[in-house]
């Protein structure tokens, strides 16, 4: 790599006036000036900003660890995250788990090894990562979690308010005359970790109404598992009236399935999911969601990460609202529902 030696070398002034040529550009005479950005240009170099905040005793680098960088939330949640810290000055440096902490744990291995500052982490699923994380917090690395929460993990967070809206869910169809409801993922304390699953059977029984066991299967909330998944409940004696997709991608795959057996949304069967991807406006009829604030949850968490770098560590977890966008994929449930096989 060329370094500011070489630039110094071929503008014929010393490193110490190259690097004020960089920092302090004003202070040079213009002709010393000229011939230093000439070298810069002829031999294409670019500062090492990682080595100059380690010099300056602070890092300008936040690492960010998300579930899956293809999921539109996510997408979001990295585009705003970058958008708020390049704006204060900070650098960001992307990764993803795949929502399981063994990968997680080398993830954070490469993170540490650029001497980030801080990190804003969607925790994966497992205890692989959990000791690595405490070495890191120990070091002085401030994490703030965001969209889930590592059971009894001492970070900070900003979450949406799973069980209230997975309650205004369940309230919204019951309201419509669904009593045969079921959810994309069946909740499980290592496979299947999450709130929304959790909540789900209290949310169905607060309202008079218990979870079918035949409905009930602990999957990984991919588009492809929610595809079988709807495939195989809408095929039983007694298919749901309603399934509440409990992921933007479970949306998907129930959508899929569902115009795969020849049936019709609400007609046959109502779709309510989480996540308000932009599919979901597109297709006929739209699809009914609860929209995460995503912008708003990647802003909080990098106001509590500049707060916690600037000695200022946050002490209030942050918890946002669902808002229930009604379209067209939700309606009374059918007088007979007629299994399809």
């Amino acid at each position: 790599m060329t370094s500011i030696t070489d630039v110094a070398q071929l503008a014929g002034v010393s490193a110490t006036t190259a690097k004020r040529a960089l920092k302090e550009p004003d202070k040079l005479h213009p002709d010393t000036l000229r011939r230093v950005q000439e070298a810069v240009n002829q031999l294409h170099y670019e500062p090492d900003l990682r080595a100059g905040a380690l010099r300056g005793g602070q890092s300008r680098t936040v690492g960010v660890m998300l579930g899956s960088v293809i999921e539109p939330f996510f997408a979001q949640l990295a585009r705003t995250l970058s958008q708020e810290l390049r704006r204060s000055g900070y650098n960001m440096l992307l990764t993803e788990n795949e929502y399981q902490s063994e990968q997680e744990l080398a993830e954070l291995k490469l993170l540490y090894g650029q001497r980030i500052g801080a990190l804003i982490l969607r925790p994966g699923y497992g205890d692989h990562s959990r000791e690595y994380l405490e070495l890191l917090h120990g070091r002085g690395v401030f994490i703030v979690q965001i969209d889930y929460c590592s059971p009894e993990a001492p970070y900070p967070s900003v979450m949406l308010d799973n069980g209230r809206a997975v309650r205004e869910g369940v309230r919204y169809l019951y309201g419509l005359g669904h009593r045969r409801i079921a959810a994309t993922g069946k909740f499980d304390a290592v496979l299947h970790p999450e709130s929304r699953s959790f909540t789900f059977p209290s949310a169905m029984a607060e309202v008079g109404l218990g979870v079918d066991p035949a409905y009930e299967k602990v999957i990984f909330l991919t588009e492809e598992n929610a595809y079988q998944y709807t495939l195989d409940v809408m095929r039983l004696p007694e298919p749901p009236t309603a399934i509440f997709a409990l992921t933007g991608a479970s949306a998907a795959g129930c959508f899929r399935a569902l115009q795969e057996l020849g049936l019709n949304v609400p007609r046959d069967v109502s779709l309510l999911t989480f996540d308000n991807y932009s599919w979901m406006g597109l297709v006929s009829p739209g699809i009914t969601a609860l929209e995460q604030p995503a912008g708003d949850m990647a802003r909080a968490a990098v106001q509590m990460t500049l707060a916690a770098l600037a000695g200022d560590p946050p002490t209030e977890n942050r918890v946002f609202p669902a808002r229930l966008v009604i379209r067209g994929s939700c309606a009374a449930p059918p007088a007979q529902t007629v299994a399809t096989r």
